[in-house]
Formats: C-alpha cells, sequence, structure tokens
C-alpha cells in the first residue's frame, strides 16, 4: 500500500473518531439553560420639583440631562384635589405648572439639578414666566427635605451674589406638597407635537433670554457623581402602552418568513454584513419586529458605524428591547431580543455614539422597516409627529 493510501486512511480514521466525539458530545450534552436576561445597574432613584411657567419648556430642558430618568409635567403648591389644565389656566387653584425630575443620583447630584433649572428661567420675575403670565406660571423650588432645602438656599444665595442678574433673584424656595401629573398628551409634548412646541417656545423668548443672560455658560453639563454620566438612556416618552403584539406558531412563521429572517430571528442567526436590506437605508422612519410587528428603532438614532449591519445608539420603545447574555463566544456578550416575540435582533455594545454610548447591531432579517409618510396608515400614527421638521425657530 502506498504512502498516500496510508495517509488516507489514517485521515479518515482521525476524522472519523473526532465526528463520532462530536456527535456523542451534542448527544449527552445537557438540555440548554433558560436566557439569561441582563438588568441595568440598580439606579438610586431621587426625585426633585421645580417650577418655572410652560412645563412643556422645563420638562424638555431636563430630559436632556444625562442621569435624568424621567421628566414628568403636572401641577403642585395648590389647594385644590387633583386639578386639570383648564382649573390651573383659571389661576383659582393656587396650583403651579411644574416637573417632577427623577434622577439617578449615582449619576447626578441634586446641585446639578438646580444648576440647569436656574438656566431654564427668568428668576428675577415674579409675574410668570416669559409670555405666560399669572400666578400659575410662576417660579419655584420644592424642596422635599432639609438637605434639598439648604443646597436650595446656598445654591440661590450664590446666584444673587453673582452679579450675572441686574434684579434680584426673587425665585420661592417652597416645602413640596402633592405633585399630580398633567394630562397624557401634556407629558413629553417637544417630542409628540415638535411644530407647535417648536413655534411656541421661540415666540416666548425664553431661550433668547437664557442666551443674553448666560451666553457661553448656557448648557450647563453635569460631571456626574462618578464620572459615569452619559450612558442614561431616555426617550420614555415612546413606552407607548400597547400589549397585543403576539408571537404567531411556528408553522405560520415557516410559511411568511424567508429562511434568512426565521434563520436570524428563531434560531439565533447572523446575516452577512453589508449587503443586508437595511445597511444603507437613509429614509426617515421606523424599524419593527419581523415576527410581531412591535416598534423597536428609529432612523433617528441610527448612524453608520461601519460594521455592515444597521446600528443604533438606542432602541425607539425601550420596553420593547431585551437584553441577555450570550456567553456562546469568548468574549462574554450582550443579545439583544423583542420582548414579545422573543426574535433574536442583534447585540449591543459600549463603543456607541453620544449620547448613550451604545451600538446596537441588529440583523436587517429581523425588521420590517416603515417609512415615515406611511406610519399612520399601517397603525404606528403614534411616532409620526417626530419625523415632522425640527428645524429651530418657528416653522
Amino acid at each position: 500500500m502506498c504512502k498516500s493510501c496510508n495517509y488516507n486512511l489514517l485521515t479518515v480514521g482521525v476524522f472519523g473518531i473526532l465526528g463520532l466525539g462530536i456527535g456523542l458530545a451534542m448527544f449527552w450534552s445537557p438540555a440548554p439553560k433558560a436566557k439569561e436576561k441582563i438588568n441595568l445597574p440598580a439606579a438610586q432613584i431621587e426625585s426633585a420639583i421645580f417650577a418655572g411657567g410652560c412645563f412643556w419648556c422645563v420638562e424638555s430642558n431636563f430630559e436632556k440631562v444625562d442621569g435624568v430618568v424621567e421628566a414628568v409635567s403636572g401641577y403642585t403648591g395648590g389647594h385644590t384635589e387633583d386639578p386639570t389644565y383648564e382649573q390651573v389656566c383659571s389661576h383659582s387653584t393656587g396650583h403651579l405648572e411644574a416637573v417632577r425630575v427623577d434622577y439617578d443620583a449615582n449619576k447626578l447630584t441634586y446641585n446639578d439639578l438646580l444648576e440647569v433649572f436656574w438656566r431654564t428661567i427668568d428668576p428675577t420675575d415674579a409675574g410668570g414666566q416669559f409670555a405666560d403670565r399669572g400666578d400659575s406660571y410662576g417660579s419655584a423650588i420644592f424642596v422635599a427635605d432639609e438637605t434639598q432645602r439648604q443646597l436650595a438656599i446656598e445654591s440661590k444665595k450664590k446666584l444673587d451674589e453673582s452679579g450675572r442678574f441686574d434684579s434680584v433673584i426673587v425665585t420661592p424656595i417652597r416645602d413640596a406638597v402633592t405633585f399630580y401629573p398633567a394630562e397624557d398628551y401634556h407629558q413629553d409634548y417637544y417630542h409628540t407635537h415638535p411644530r407647535k412646541y417648536k413655534s411656541y417656545r421661540y415666540f416666548s423668548g425664553r431661550d433668547q433670554f437664557i442666551k443674553k443672560s448666560w451666553g457661553d455658560d448656557a448648557e450647563y453639563h453635569p460631571s456626574g457623581t462618578d464620572g459615569m454620566a452619559g450612558n442614561q438612556i431616555k426617550m420614555k416618552w415612546t413606552d407607548a402602552p400597547v400589549d397585543d403584539y403576539v408571537k404567531p406558531t411556528d408553522e405560520s412563521l415557516v410559511q411568511s418568513l424567508t429562511s434568512m429572517q426565521y434563520y436570524v430571528t428563531q434560531k439565533e442567526g447572523t446575516e452577512r454584513p453589508n449587503g443586508n436590506e437595511y445597511c444603507n437605508e437613509k429614509r426617515d422612519g421606523i424599524y419593527v419586529d419581523i415576527v410581531s410587528g412591535e416598534p423597536l428603532f428609529s432612523s433617528r438614532h441610527k448612524f453608520d458605524s461601519g460594521t455592515g449591519w444597521p446600528s443604533f445608539y438606542r432602541p425607539l420603545v425601550e420596553s420593547n428591547v431585551e437584553n441577555h447574555a450570550d456567553r456562546s463566544l469568548i468574549p462574554f456578550r450582550i443579545e439583544v431580543r423583542s420582548r414579545h416575540a422573543d426574535s433574536h435582533l442583534g447585540h449591543v455594545f459600549d463603543d456607541g455614539p453620544k449620547p448613550t454610548g451604545l451600538r446596537y447591531c441588529i440583523n436587517s432579517a429581523s425588521l420590517r422597516f416603515i417609512p415615515a409618510e406611511k406610519l399612520r396608515e399601517s397603525g404606528y400614527g403614534f411616532f409620526a409627529d417626530q419625523f415632522i421638521d425640527n428645524s429651530d425657530g418657528p416653522t
């Protein structure tokens, strides 16, 4: 027998044994463990309440601050229980339009919030704020405890002594009382009605006053209590209370999905980079789960990561995107799955752009794109207003 034949027989034997070993390992391997869900690190959530005239504007300013979990528009300081917007605007309830700021004390301090607040209002105006006049539009700091009170007093004194304003600082420091969230249509108004909000804010004179009074110091950027501010994901306004997205049967999915879509979403597969459907999609619109239709990502948060897959720096609806441990490769990765359909979407990494620093690297095969002009007719009208022209000034 020739040497080459001996070699070939040896090769066949080795690989045959190896194949048998792999087969036995697969046969005897334990059942896969349940998905290990990854939760965000526990936050130390605290609250602060500020009144600064139109709560649309105050809410908008605070929600742009890294470390603020949520800002809620509402009413406080009055004597009427659970007042309506019309009652408060009549100036008969004693309430002020106010904003409750829920923030992560591991990333922000109360002093940081005070610095943002002063740059949001005219603290020398006792008759209202900018275009809005009357008691319900007055400014105030509502303190929850003695610590907040002392910090507010010191901050107000510091601003008064700075000489930044020609007039005395009149914003009162008051005890916090019951805070009533405003009607749903007032929440995140700057997102849900961007055109109206932009026009109102421009003509109110608020930004012009802030720019004139603060100049280069108009934007305050907290450094964070631990230097980690900047990774807080917000946009909670998109968490629409919709829970009727369902996953079809596997038999139905086999018929409705392409082989690649089924491979990616149901078998945790990965499509090839670059040539996939949405890598170079530039149009405005949202991306929904190909299986359930639940909204996942927006073109407003899409960026070119250079990886060859669609990449986003935050979800459109955070509650629809879940993170799970993926230990299939080394190093450890975080898998991204949809909440309702449990579809495999891709992975999330910490090398993305500001403001989140995250990169959601998503398979096109797990998504369906809905252009902005077809959102309403497709049943996603809730998200349509965010694609209205947001240019500065009135529109």
